[in-house]
């Protein structure tokens, strides 16, 4: 991380195509944090006790992933807001204690701690910025979604498939000349074709029945 950090300053990083040199730096070091934490909980996975409650659900699939046993047992890693690492805040700096142009994990929303041995007062105000971020995100995306979804439906809600296999409107108006362009249901399709022998098996299965 540090040795980044010096190329940086040298002024010898090579820039990704497309990406300005600071932009480049960034996702290193995010590259770089995210794999410190993957290791971290790699380790806390095959050290954990396998009637550990946590591990078994996140296993099961039932709720929960391995990722939280890390953040609770090891640390609670990166903090992503937007994507990126934290650089709202001050001039400079993400907040008053940092020096300006920190670059630093700890400066920039690095969560050393787990929350079992507990955060440091600046590690709780990243890890409350970015919580509060993914509730907004939440609380806003589901109605916007809900909505679009309203307008989409009482646009098509008069179109109907005639006995010509021709899509019209109220007026009668050819909307398409045969449904999706190929006729085929896509319910009932299996990957845009339909699957013949799927449908002799279920027919079969159901004369048997």
């Amino acid at each position: 991380m540090d040795e980044l950090i010096k190329t940086f300053e040298e002024k010898k990083l090579e820039a990704f195509p497309g990406r300005t040199v600071e932009e480049t730096l960034e996702l290193k070091i995010l590259e770089t944090l995210n794999k410190v934490r993957d290791s971290i909980g790699k380790i806390v996975e095959e050290n954990s006790d396998e009637q550990n409650h946590t591990l078994i659900m996140a296993r099961s699939g039932a709720r929960g992933k391995i990722l939280n046993l890390t953040m609770m047992a090891a640390c609670a890693g990166q903090q992503s807001l937007r994507g990126k690492r934290i650089e709202v805040g001050y001039i400079g700096r993400t907040l008053s204690l940092f020096k300006r142009e920190d670059l630093s994990p700890e400066a920039r929303g690095f969560i050393k701690r787990g929350f079992k041995e507990g955060l440091t007062p600046s590690e709780f105000f990243f890890a409350a910025m970015t919580g509060r971020d993914s509730l907004m995100d939440t609380a806003l995306r589901t109605p916007k979604s809900g909505y679009l979804y309203r307008r989409l439906s009482n646009a098509l809600q008069d179109l109907r498939i005639e006995y010509d296999h021709t899509v019209r409107d109220a007026n009668e108006n050819i909307i398409q000349f045969s449904y999706g362009d190929d006729g085929i249901d896509v319910s009932k399709s299996h990957g845009g074709t339909i699957n013949v022998k799927k449908i002799v098996k279920e027919v079969k299965g159901g004369l048997h029945g």
